[in-house]
């Protein structure tokens, strides 16, 4: 064999290597998905949402719940017997109202019980998600997050702040435009919280907390950490499953051309026992 030769197996190596990786990668997701669906007898969904980056520019993406996710988990569900528990994996940082609304009623409908494992947090429409479970397990250092809607970058109830706070003819009619979007985003996120959270507590304390999550109480990336969940009458436990853990590992983030800022020997660390003297 020529040099050039070995050269050109070289870049064709190169080349099937990220595909060779990433088909070893899906089939270890799946063996613990399969594994995990049958130490519960239950069937397993992960909605695993990382910041990803572009293979040949380098920009990054952010990922966050959209209408191809939702189609996917009603598919699921769907194929889910009636009586069958859901267990559904959440990391993610939240997305489209329309798409977590989706997947929340659907949760919420479903006969068998649901119970949503947060490892490391479920903000915004995650949160969403999160309320239609009959079980909220959280890591103890886990968090969810409000649900207040957001107008692009702007907070749906701060924009009704900022208008009231002015003489109306000194509102521009933009800004008019975005708090009547807003107004109407609040009363139909607030309505959606109150359903959800109906079977499982009374409609006056639904109602409370709906409009505490949904109407700009707290700033839009506020943790709420499992105590502060349960302290709000959410069903919550840090008792997460080893399983649950281990299988994050197996949706890394994807490398970055610089080194992170996070560096750790990843196996237990054992104390030293001290000798009696």
């Amino acid at each position: 064999m020529s040099g050039m030769d070995f050269i050109w197996l070289f870049f064709i190596l190169s080349a099937l290597q990220p595909v060779l990786q990433r088909k070893a990668l899906e089939f270890q997701r799946a063996r613990k998905i399969a594994q995990l669906q049958r130490e519960r007898n239950s069937r397993v969904i992960l909605m695993v949402h990382r910041q990803e980056t572009m293979s040949f520019l380098g920009f990054p993406i952010l990922r966050y719940i959209d209408v191809h996710d939702s189609e996917q988990v009603l598919q699921a569900i769907q194929m889910t017997g009636d009586e069958t528990p859901i267990d559904m994996v959440l990391h993610t940082p939240g997305g489209l109202v329309l798409a977590a609304v989706q997947i929340a009623r659907a949760l919420q409908d479903h006969k068998g019980k649901v119970t949503v494992f947060v490892p490391h947090y479920a903000m915004s429409g995650g949160t969403l998600i999160s309320l239609a479970a009959d079980e909220i397990v959280m890591s103890p250092h886990a968090v969810l997050g409000p649900v207040d809607p957001q107008l692009g970058q702007q907070a749906a109830a701060s924009i009704l702040k900022a208008v009231a706070r002015k003489p109306i003819e000194k509102v521009d009619d933009n800004t008019l435009i975005l708090a009547d979007v807003g107004e109407k985003a609040i009363k139909q996120v607030e309505h959606t919280v109150a359903r959800l959270l109906s079977d499982k507590m009374s409609k006056q304390k639904a109602v409370a907390l709906a409009k505490k999550l949904a109407t700009g109480h707290w700033t839009h990336d506020y943790p709420i950490s499992a105590e502060e969940a349960a302290s709000l009458g959410l069903n919550v436990s840090t008792d997460i499953p080893k399983d649950v853990l281990e299988m994050m590992q197996l949706y890394p983030q994807p490398t970055r051309q610089q080194s992170g800022g996070v560096e750790y020997l990843p196996f237990p660390v054992k104390r030293n026992k001290g000798k009696s003297g």
